[in-house]
């Protein structure tokens, strides 16, 4: 049976239809419909804009965004960059959009290692250990949050004064105040030295990516730690040096009824840390034990027929392959965790909300107050979104 090519220049696009001024052509119908539902969302909008300015203006509601050049006189005690009463609502604001990061960023990083720790767990062979771990994710999705967050802080509340504070090892201390840490005395050398790291870590990197792009060229493999030395250790050493070397802790000691010096992990950030983390780590453990389960069994195998160890088949071939079903549901729990943290005002952790909220009730602006946490939570929402959309496609598997 005989095949004949068919010339691709005979091949053409078929003629396209002409557009008619008639309701039984779709297209027509497509555009009336899309101008119609453009113009009910508009005439929407406009509405409630001039009913809102009207309202206003009846009941004299000052608007718009003056207020933030002016004196907030709102005390703010965990800052993250200098901050008095005396200074303005933006200031403030910026403060409590800062608390919000801090909690954010640091409870991202600890609940994806404790979830994939527990939801490697829960594929353990030890039947003890993967009961412990089901239990967990079992019990610790079906309390509500902000039932969680109450218990740590009730906890936290309750431990001894700082005049019989546990003292687990020196210089660190844990009382009802908060966990006291010893913290360093950071100086202009110190920062030179982490701007140093961080231009390391880039050359590191770009480092990497030629001697990889070298050895898929010729075969040959390059070592890229000698470099990761000099750029990651040595060059941070140099400027550290040229700072003067400064390294001075400051240690905590109790001085009165208080404890004077180091760092404060305060109970409110703490409690609020320790409910996210826990609470968002029991849904990253059932992701992270649904990406396992969907690698194939038989790439367990190969590699153990090749004498690999369970942990480097873990590390080297399961969860690479895995990361591809984790990455998009990881994604809404990160957002999930960002969220939750508006919970913190039932603890009084001064977050962005806490202090947005005690701004309105201040200045009566409530419609920019409100504005400005909606814009707050987007932003770090769109930020999240984009970074894992951008990590979820450079993992993807790219098809010839």
């Amino acid at each position: 049976m005989s095949q004949t090519a068919t010339d691709p220049r005979r091949l053409r696009a078929p003629p396209k239809k002409r557009l008619r001024l008639s309701w039984a052509d779709e297209r027509v119908r497509a555009i009336v419909w899309q101008v119609l539902i453009v113009g009910a969302v508009v005439g929407i909008v406009w509405w409630l804009v001039r009913n809102t300015q009207y309202n206003l203006e009846v009941r004299r509601i000052a608007t718009g965004f003056g207020f933030l050049q002016r004196e907030a006189g709102l005390p703010i005690g965990e800052t993250l960059i200098e901050y008095t009463p005396a200074s303005t609502y933006l200031r403030a604001l910026a403060v409590g959009v800062l608390n919000t990061l801090k909690v954010a960023v640091v409870g991202i990083v600890l609940a994806t290692i404790l979830g994939t720790l527990i939801g490697i767990a829960r594929l353990s062979k030890n039947w003890l250990l993967s009961k412990i771990a089901a239990v967990y994710v079992e019990v610790i999705r079906d309390i509500p949050l902000l039932l969680q967050l109450l218990f740590w802080y009730t906890i936290l509340q309750g431990l001894p004064a700082p005049r019989q504070a546990l003292n687990p090892m020196d210089g660190v201390f844990l009382s009802n105040r908060g966990l006291k840490l010893p913290s360093l005395n950071w100086e202009v050398g110190h920062s030179w030295a982490l701007l140093a790291f961080v231009a390391g870590c880039f050359a590191t990197w770009l480092y990497a990516k030629v001697m990889r792009r070298k050895q898929m060229q010729d075969g040959q493999p390059r070592r890229v730690w000698p470099a990761a030395i000099g750029f990651l250790i040595v060059l941070p050493a140099v400027f550290w040096g040229l700072g003067g070397a400064p390294w001075t802790i400051d240690w905590p000691s109790l001085r009165g009824f208080n404890f004077q010096g180091g760092m404060t992990i305060s109970p409110e950030y703490f409690a609020l840390l320790i409910g996210l983390t826990t609470y968002t780590a029991g849904f990253i453990a059932e992701i992270v034990r649904a990406g396992i389960l969907a690698v194939p069994h038989g790439q367990w195998e190969a590699a153990q027929a090749l004498g690999l160890k369970p942990g480097v088949v873990l590390r080297q071939i399961v969860l690479p392959q895995a990361l591809r079903v984790i990455v998009p549901p990881m994604t809404s729990q990160y957002l999930n965790l960002t969220k939750n943290s508006s919970l913190a005002v039932a603890i009084g952790y001064q977050d962005i909300v806490s202090i947005a909220n005690t701004t309105l009730n201040q200045t009566g602006q409530a419609i920019e107050g409100i504005a400005i946490i909606m814009a707050v939570y987007l932003t770090i929402s769109l930020s999240i979104s984009l970074f894992m959309n951008w990590y979820n496609n450079r993992i993807a598997l790219v098809e010839r």
